[in-house]
Formats: structure tokens, C-alpha cells, sequence
């Protein structure tokens, strides 16, 4: 399977925390094509929502047994921005060199059912200081294992959901905020935008900071809109000029949906 190129977005992280069976409840109910159950060896819980590029990820820690503390300290909703990187220790290196303070690479895995048997997806990954990042985490991620997350028969969503394509974070400082965000990617800012291939970081003015809305793109938005209507627990606005907003109001969430 295909995946996105290191230095571009590797996935964007949704907080259920301790409710996860409700929010895959939900976004099953929307379309999306949900992973099996994943169990981390840290301590989280997560379903991913698969593209052949980025994904979006659904995280949480279970009732029982060891949590993962620092999903319990992120917002609950849009959390985590993930970039991705072919070498964790390379990419911390550089993230050093850039001042970000950044952690030493964590190695991590969670088992994967395929084809009747367990293998286990591994995963390195590197964060910066939540202090510099107040919006959500921000760190890279190092895929070990690709070919157990990136499979076929988990690319195809009911919903026609295809590509992970902007986040607007609100920020008090958002001119020095959108520079830090553009470091940490490694690519150059464009004023408040930080383009990254065919997704886009918009840092926009805040009485705090957050981020604020994820924009999805879908094959067409007849499927998901007749979806969200149906659903309780969700909200469908429509709008001329294409963009249509989906709200999850029991985790904060705001979707801008738009067709591919």
C-alpha cells in the first residue's frame, strides 16, 4: 500500500478518551470503514479510518489495565497532529537542531489480525513539548510495519471518505505559532498557511488555543450527509458554496466536508 511521503501528514489524532465504543459507534454509523480494535503496548486503545495517504485515527484508553497518560492529558476531540518521517532518530535530530526540544524516539506496537494471524505493527515515534504546541500534540511518527496498516480491504469507506485535507488551529499568537508549526513540519510557511503536498495547516486568530475544525474530502457528499441526518449525536449543515459542516457535539468536534 501507498502511504504519505516522510516530511508530509501522517495522521490526525481524535480523542475519545474513555469512550471509545460510543465515538466508533458514531463514526461507524457516518460511513467510515473502522480497523479492528487496536491495544497498544503503552497503554491506548485506537480504530483507524484509512486512506492510501494519511488517516484519521480514533484514540482512547481502555476501562481497565494500563492507560496511556498522555491521552488522558490531550483535549478531548481533534488532538494530535502526526507528521511522518522514514527515520525517527534523523527527525528528532533535526527537530533539535530546530529548537523544539524534542523527545527521545519512543518505540511502541499494538498487534494486528491478518489473515487469521497476529503479527505486531510497530511504530517510533518522537514528540515535542505540549508548552510549544498548546493547540494538541504535534509529533512524527516512523512506521516499522506499513504493510499491517495500510491494507486493502481498509482504503474503501461506504461514505466515499478519500483524504484528510486541512486543520485550522486557533491561536493567541498565530503568526509565530504558524512559523513553529511550518519548523515542525519542515517546510516553509506561506503567512498563516502551512501547505504540506495536498493538506494544509491554517493558523487563524484565537481567544485560545485549539484545534478548531479537520476538513475531510469525500467522493461525493450525498452518502455522508444522509448518514449524518439520520444519526443522533450528529449535526449536518449544508452551504452554497460547497462546504458542508459536520458536528459531533459530545466530543467538540467540526468537520468541513467537502467533495473530492
Amino acid at each position: 500500500m501507498t502511504r504519505r511521503a516522510a516530511g508530509g501528514l501522517d495522521h490526525v489524532v481524535v480523542n475519545a478518551m474513555r469512550a471509545m465504543e460510543p465515538a466508533a459507534a458514531i463514526f461507524a454509523g457516518l460511513g467510515f470503514q473502522l480497523t479492528p480494535l487496536g491495544r497498544h503496548s503503552l497503554g491506548s486503545i485506537n480504530h483507524l479510518m484509512m486512506t492510501s495517504g494519511a488517516y484519521l485515527e480514533l484514540v482512547g484508553v481502555p476501562q481497565e489495565g494500563k492507560q496511556r497518560q498522555e491521552v488522558l492529558e490531550s483535549p478531548s476531540g481533534l488532538s494530535g497532529l502526526v507528521f511522518a518521517t522514514g527515520d525517527a532518530d534523523r527527525e528528532a535530530d533535526r527537530l533539535r537542531a530546530a529548537g523544539l526540544e524534542p523527545s527521545e524516539p519512543v518505540a511502541f506496537s499494538r498487534p494486528v489480525e491478518v489473515d487469521g494471524e497476529t503479527p505486531e505493527a510497530r511504530f517510533r515515534t518522537v514528540r515535542v513539548p505540549g508548552r510549544l504546541f498548546p493547540a494538541g500534540r504535534v509529533y512524527v511518527c516512523e512506521h516499522l510495519t506499513p504493510e499491517l496498516v495500510w491494507r486493502e480491504e481498509w482504503l474503501s469507506h461506504p461514505n466515499g471518505f478519500c483524504r484528510i485535507d486541512r486543520i485550522e488551529v486557533g491561536s493567541t499568537a498565530p503568526d509565530e505559532d504558524a512559523a513553529r508549526y511550518a519548523v515542525a513540519a519542515g517546510v516553509a510557511a506561506e503567512g498563516r498557511r502551512v501547505p504540506l503536498d495536498d493538506f494544509a495547516i491554517d493558523v487563524v486568530p484565537d481567544d485560545r488555543a485549539r484545534f478548531r475544525s479537520l476538513g475531510l474530502r469525500f467522493e461525493t457528499l450525498a452518502v455522508i450527509r444522509e448518514k449524518a441526518l439520520a444519526l443522533p449525536g450528529a449535526e449536518w449543515s449544508d452551504s452554497a458554496d460547497g462546504v458542508a459542516l459536520l458536528e459531533i457535539p459530545k466530543f467538540g468536534l467540526r468537520i468541513e466536508c467537502r467533495a473530492a
